[in-house]
């Protein structure tokens, strides 16, 4: 399994640039993850844009995915500001978030990527006929604004009614979108139910990871090991996906650790795993 790393160790505290890149080459990382939050990574800044492309032109490293934006602004919130949100049932606001997101999605054209990693509703929404119907009307529109950029939607499992293994197959099933994948989140699935019965579900449609620990608590986003996830049981699972995954941790950090020192323990538990 390739080995991926997301920028989400640093976004809430840096602006990314090519030194905080190198750390995650560093720590093992053979393709990255970007997380599109404007204080992180401004993805409707050019200059932000051709710095971090000619990084990746430079290195060779596999830019995978980026991870869709979650709010507007650069504060993640806490100016009260709504957040990112397809399946707001509002027109006005189902809009604005696709504005948004195509914005993140047009970065393709100057530094080509894989997959974006879409949330579908935000933490803690329940579900309801209309908000489903506004998601697949998003992503209609998404998918029709990145296929010709070469982009990848990937619908990911996160804890709120609307994005449980089972809502997002129905979703995808009745949107009819037949190359949306899944990005499965381990740490995700521990919370809301077990990873071997959410793998189970969405086996067929994974195409890529997030890899976190919990105590099956809280979405914590530790790192492999610090909570009770099993990881053998995880890794082989993972391995025996039809389409086998890159292994991308996503990892809420904190100041002053040593992330490519952390990277590589994790990494060398998890191949080491089953």
């Amino acid at each position: 399994m390739r080995r991926a790393m997301s920028t989400y160790v640093y976004a809430k505290r840096e602006r990314l640039h090519p030194g905080l890149l190198d750390q995650l080459v560093a720590g093992g990382a053979e393709a990255i993850e970007i997380f599109s939050a404007r204080g992180h990574f401004n993805y409707t800044d050019r200059q932000h844009i051709r710095e971090i492309a000619n990084w990746f032109r430079g290195t060779g490293i596999a830019f995978h995915s980026m991870h869709s934006p979650m709010h507007p602004n650069d504060d993640w919130g806490r100016s009260g500001e709504p957040s990112i949100n397809i399946a707001a049932v509002e027109k006005i606001h189902r809009i604005a978030a696709t504005d948004e997101i195509k914005r993140a999605i047009e970065v393709a054209e100057q530094m080509p990527f894989q997959f974006l990693v879409q949330h579908v509703g935000v933490g803690q929404e329940e579900a309801d006929d209309r908000k489903v119907e506004a998601a697949i009307n998003s992503l209609e529109h998404l998918h029709a604004f990145a296929k010709p950029l070469g982009v990848q939607l990937l619908v990911e499992n996160i804890p709120n009614e609307l994005s449980t293994p089972e809502k997002l197959l129905e979703l995808l099933h009745a949107g009819r979108f037949d190359d949306i994948g899944v990005c499965f989140d381990v740490g995700h699935a521990h919370v809301m139910s077990s990873v071997p019965q959410a793998f189970e579900l969405l086996k067929d449609r994974i195409r890529s990871t997030h890899v976190h620990d919990n105590n099956k608590d809280r979405d914590a986003h530790l790192w492999p090991g610090q909570g009770n996830i099993d990881w053998n049981e995880t890794i082989s699972l993972l391995r025996a996906a039809p389409h086998i995954p890159s292994l991308l941790l996503e990892i809420e950090g904190v100041v002053g650790e040593k992330v490519p020192e952390k990277m590589a323990e994790s990494f060398r538990k998890l191949e080491s795993a089953a």
